[in-house]
């Protein structure tokens, strides 16, 4: 049975300094950028860029010893790749939130500094980039500092972006906003000394509707909103993960009041019993909270969170919202009735199938949200640009990107939404289908992550291609959702998806054949959260497609009337999957006539396994 709520927070708590702005501009104490406008959740610190232009100067010149230089430049979201002498740039976007300024600011960056010429929607709602030289690196964070974008802990083990419905606000059925408790949630934990050093990264998300947008379960801290005797609250979740060992997150509390900041005070008191945990640091692939929870469980977690808000240390935080709250009214900048308005004459199926599946009223009469289908979450700077004077012409400025690397527009006119869907398609941006079957998911892999052990980047684009060319026009098929990672770790979701693949490989002689271990039957939508089964079959990269289609016309033909794909699985078991393709993991002789197996998509030279040491766990 869980406890109603944790202790709650003592009204005589002194205030610190850090919620004062006493000091100098730019120090910790007084920020020089804390606006409650979309896009400038976390305070920006000059004095921070140049420390890391010194620090990267003195690595660069032999005077900072290597894994000193990680650790700091981890802390400011900048991260190595498997290819050497580039960086990966990793900003934040709580709550996935952008303001057009800020997708210029993107767009002008990556121009610069960014050889790919494009940034890249994680499935953290973060934006990447990736290929940049650690001199250039200093500069590009500086230069997003200026739009108030900030990478500050983007990487290392620290508190990483707060994720969040993209939709939070506008959603019938809330109870309200949890927006502005997020946004002093980040705010709060940003550069918190209990959050610095900690065994692992700790992932947040935060819900809006009990239908569950931002997949609490998979998270190491969580919250869902709900109100007990008229007092806005959150249920809180603890130690969920996906990775080598996935765990869902089970409830710690039911109810934790939010205006009286009890949450973050129960959330600063679980990170300083994670802290503690040394044994944890021994194993760093494994030094997560789930961990913790696992072994003792969450009554006795419970437990050992109510003796640590006895502590001293609560008399000596700030946990009131007055400062930090994210205090924003999106509808006071919400665009205009428009006087004039473009409407679709002729054939305007592609336009109605695009309402169908990328439109969604708000409960705002008049708003709609709009949201823009990324492929494989990669945008060029003259889309980054064109999104930008959508937003302005269109959106008020009000954005969010996805956990499914795609990017909300909220609050656009309904009459205007016919205008947003041609300036999309200037854009190559108008797809229909957006969290469909042809939207897949999936993380870098070995285009840049040390960790990643295929293509799944490339797999991606081949297994979209493969569905769009099948031309599905089924209502149940087209819910399939398509995930992958190039590694066993989760950074692609493929736990959850129905259809999910984790990069692997298959030993031939003295050669080697990329290959991916496929998962069927998870599931992310209403509340419903699983993790798919994991078949015992293992395909060769170059097959995977096949395979992916080969299942889908499996479910089409065997399912009942109105059977959805997971109770499709339930009912036939994987073993049935696994016949389907058998022949398919059917062994390879390396030959001239099969060197196209022996190559990963997208490469060109012969497949070999080359996993450095990941900067996730330093």
């Amino acid at each position: 049975m869980h406890s109603a709520s944790p202790p709650s927070a003592s009204p005589d708590a002194p205030q610190t300094a850090s919620h004062h702005g006493n000091g100098r501009t730019g120090s910790i104490e007084n920020p020089e950028v804390l606006e409650n406008v979309p896009g400038h959740i976390i305070p920006i610190l000059q004095r921070e860029f140049d420390d890391f232009d010194t620090e990267s100067t003195r690595y660069l010149k032999g005077d900072l010893d290597g894994d000193e230089f990680i650790k700091f430049r981890l802390k400011q979201g900048v991260y190595g790749q498997r290819q050497p002498d580039v960086q990966m740039v990793r900003v934040k976007l709580p709550l996935g939130g952008v303001t057009p300024d800020q997708l210029d600011a993107f767009a002008a960056g990556i121009e610069k500094y960014v050889p790919l010429r494009k940034g890249h929607i994680t499935t953290r709602q973060n934006i990447q980039m990736h290929h940049v030289p650690l001199p250039d690196a200093a500069a590009l964070i500086r230069d997003l500092g200026d739009a108030g974008l900030s990478s500050r802990e983007g990487c290392g083990n620290t508190m990483r972006n707060v994720t969040g419905d993209p939709r939070a606000g506008t959603l019938e059925g809330e109870l309200f906003d949890v927006t502005p408790y997020a946004g002093a949630y980040v705010r709060y934990f940003v550069r918190h000394e209990t959050t610095q050093a900690m065994p692992r990264k700790v992932k947040t998300a935060f819900a809006a509707t009990d239908q569950d947008n931002a997949i609490t379960k998979i998270h190491d801290v969580a919250f869902i909103p709900t109100v007990r005797d008229g007092v806005r609250g959150v249920e809180m979740r603890v130690g969920g993960g996906t990775s080598i060992m996935p765990r869902l997150a089970p409830t710690l509390y039911d109810f934790v009041e939010l205006d009286n900041g009890d949450y973050l005070k129960t959330t600063e008191a679980c990170m300083r019993i994670f802290d503690r945990q040394d044994w944890l640091r021994v194993n760093r692939a494994r030094a997560r909270i789930k961990v913790l929870i696992d072994k003792i469980g969450i009554d006795e977690f419970r437990g050992l969170v109510e003796e640590e808000l006895e502590g001293d240390w609560v008399a000596e935080r700030d946990f009131s919202l007055d400062r930090i709250l994210f205090d924003h009214d999106e509808e006071a900048s919400a665009p205009a009735k428009p006087q004039s308005f473009a409407t679709p004459n002729g054939d305007h199926r592609e336009f109605t199938r695009f309402v169908e599946t990328n439109v969604q009223r708000q409960r705002q009469r008049g708003f709609s949200t709009v949201e823009v289908k990324v492929t494989r979450g990669d945008l060029t700077p003259d889309q980054l640009r064109g999104i930008a004077q959508i937003m302005r012409g269109h959106c008020g400025g009000a954005a969010r990107t996805t956990v499914h690397q795609n990017l909300v527009l909220r609050w656009v006119r309904d009459e205007s939404v016919y205008d947003v869907w041609r300036a999309l398609g200037e854009l190559g941006l108008d797809e229909a289908g957006a969290d469909e079957i042809t939207d897949v998911v999936s993380c870098p892999g070995t285009d840049s992550c040390k960790l990643g052990i295929t293509s799944s980047m490339g797999l991606n684009q081949e297994i979209k291609d493969r569905l769009v060319q099948m031309e599905i026009g089924d209502e149940l098929t087209r819910r399939i959702h398509v995930k992958m990672s190039g590694c066993p770790n989760g950074c692609g979701q493929h736990h959850i998806a129905n259809i999910g693949f984790y990069g692997a490989s298959i030993k031939v002689g003295e050669h080697t054949i990329p290959a991916y271990i496929p998962h069927i039957g998870g599931a992310y939508e209403g509340g419903d959260v699983r993790y798919g089964q994991r078949l015992k079959a293992r395909l060769p990269a170059k097959r995977v497609p096949e395979a992916v289609q080969r299942w889908v016309r499996f479910y089409e033909s065997q399912r009942t009337e109105g059977e959805e794909f997971n109770a499709f699985v339930d009912r036939v078991g994987p073993a049935e999957f696994e016949a389907q393709v058998k022949d398919l993991t059917m062994p390879i002789e390396f030959s001239l006539e099969n060197m196209s197996y022996f190559i990963d998509w997208t490469k060109e030279s012969p497949f070999e396994v080359i996993r450095g040491e990941g900067e996730c766990a330093v």
